[in-house]
């Protein structure tokens, strides 16, 4: 019946792949076409200890600790972040499409995606914190894709994080700014001994210099995590140091 119905749909809609916009064979199973997904490459080793992004090749796992040039520079809050894979192509096309256009459907296999190349950031985790947008923003979205993600991470998902103001978009910005338009844009809301002693993982779409997830991870060790890892689906790989 499935088939069927792929085939009828394919012919009357001829709806496209959000990624390489050829009609879809099976529109049934999603916006994207399975050569799409195969495309999804992983973010290979070595990378950063801390923000997950790749290293130059000359680096080994002999190094004690493999740090980036701005995670030396910087302290971070994140304790480890990890990412299924660079924000460009299909992958950039399915977070697009899921941020944007509210193709939400697509959230259970980014999800997936992300449980299957950053296991080890979920182990042992006690808990999934999506990001939270400002109210007004998910009013105007109508949902929030991180919290959409979350839920297909079979871990407990609370919303303990409140954005208590509208900030500038941070793709909007230069790196340099990202840190200063985030700082004291999040509160706790949960009770200071819900979090005591937890490890967390803050989810969210898209990671660029982690300033968002960084000031996230700030006040939940203030509100007494024990450990704070972040899990996305892209990275946006920054070339310099």
């Amino acid at each position: 019946m499935k088939s069927v119905l792929d085939a009828l749909l394919s012919v009357v809609l001829a709806a496209p792949c959000c990624a390489c916009e050829e009609p879809l064979e099976a529109p049934t199973g999603g916006p994207m076409c399975p050569k799409c997904w195969a495309s999804i490459g992983p973010l290979t080793p070595p990378l950063c200890d801390v923000c997950g992004d790749p290293l130059p090749s000359w680096r080994t796992f002999s190094t004690p600790l493999a740090l980036c040039p701005r995670c030396r520079r910087r302290t971070r809050f994140i304790d480890r972040a990890r990412a299924a894979g660079r924000y460009e192509g299909a992958l950039r096309a399915a977070v697009q499409a899921l941020k944007y256009d509210g193709r939400r459907s697509l959230a259970r296999p980014l999800a997936r995606l992300m449980r299957d190349r950053a296991d080890a950031v979920l182990a042992g985790a006690d808990l999934v914190v999506p990001v939270p947008l400002h109210p007004f923003r998910r009013l105007e979205r109508g949902f929030n894709q991180a919290a959409d993600l979350a839920r297909h991470l079979d871990l407990r998902v609370e919303p303990v994080l409140r954005r208590n103001r509208a900030t500038a978009i941070q793709a909007d910005l230069p790196a340099a700014r990202r840190h200063a338009n985030v700082r004291g844009a999040f509160d706790v809301v949960a009770r200071p001994d819900r979090l005591r002693g937890l490890t967390i993982v803050l989810v969210d779409d898209v990671s660029t210099t982690g300033a968002t997830l960084d000031a996230c991870a700030r006040v939940l060790k203030r509100g007494g995590a024990r450990e704070v890892r972040a899990l996305t689906a892209a990275r946006a790989v920054l070339t310099s140091g």
